[in-house]
């Protein structure tokens, strides 16, 4: 991913957020197998190596690896589907998609990060200064209003639902707020039952449209207190290239004509 752009995209929710799921999976702690084998102490990373063409492999902190991680079998309730890994894949809750690598083939105990290609040329943060962040797992705390959003026009002036979804890596969905007035001012919105932990929770809440230009907003809150950031400070601190872990607070205009659009405020 190049980083940000400077004008934002007249694009759909989905197109913009989209690459994010949350599933029901079903497998084998990596803990039990590590035990098994008998894990070297002084190890403190593995190599998870996937079977498919491009020998995808991302390096895993042990202490993840004998957290939460899984080898997972069975996602949603059957057995993994050919795109989604058959037949097993290593399973990462709350780190960045593309280290729950499919089709594994392989777990390599080791010393340090490999440094594969997948994580040097691939999924590192520039930084404004020229250096690089690397093995930043966890994805950060976000929100974003899925209703309205572009493409769902608004049908006059009325009572409407704002709903969204949110998440964090970290862990639970504390608290979503949501803004109809550009920030100036914030309300909290319900969260739809059961809130989980490193799961996405929906949230909610009512608003009376007067017909208006109106800018809407939500920012979330997780367990930890991390709150969501604005895009602004998101860019203050990291620059343009910073992306696969942005996280930034998402706006969407909405005219008196009731077209709903991308925009950063």
């Amino acid at each position: 991913m190049a980083g940000l752009i400077s004008e934002p995209l007249a694009t759909s929710c989905g197109e913009l957020h989209g690459l994010v799921s949350c599933s029901e999976w079903t497998g084998v702690p990596l803990s039990i197998l590590l035990d098994e084998v008998g894990v070297d102490p002084d190890a403190q990373w593995i190599l998870a190596e996937g079977g498919d063409a491009a020998a995808m492999s991302r390096s895993v902190p042990m202490a993840k690896a004998m957290d939460d991680a899984m080898i997972a079998l069975y996602q949603n309730g059957e057995r993994l589907r050919p795109d989604n890994g058959y037949p097993v894949r290593l399973f990462l809750p709350g780190y960045e998609g593309n280290m729950s690598v499919k089709w594994l083939r392989r777990i390599k105990v080791t010393t340090g990060p490999t440094m594969t290609k997948d994580e040097t040329s691939k999924y590192t943060e520039l930084l404004a200064d020229g250096t690089s962040l690397m093995f930043t797992f966890p994805m950060e705390v976000k929100s974003v209003i899925t209703s309205p959003s572009p493409g769902l026009a608004l049908q006059g002036p009325g009572l409407y639902e704002i709903s969204g979804l949110a998440w964090s890596g970290v862990g639970r969905i504390s608290k979503v707020e949501i803004s109809a007035d550009g920030g100036a001012t914030w309300g909290e919105a319900a969260l739809s039952e059961p809130v989980l932990d490193k799961a996405l929770t929906r949230f909610r809440m009512a608003w009376q449209w007067n017909g208006g230009p109106a800018v809407i907003k939500s920012r979330a809150i997780d367990e930890t207190g991390a709150v969501q950031p604005t895009r602004d400070a998101l860019i203050a601190e990291k620059g343009m290239n910073f992306a696969y872990h942005y996280n930034g607070i998402q706006a969407w205009s909405i005219s008196a004509d009731s077209q709903v659009a991308n925009i950063y405020a």
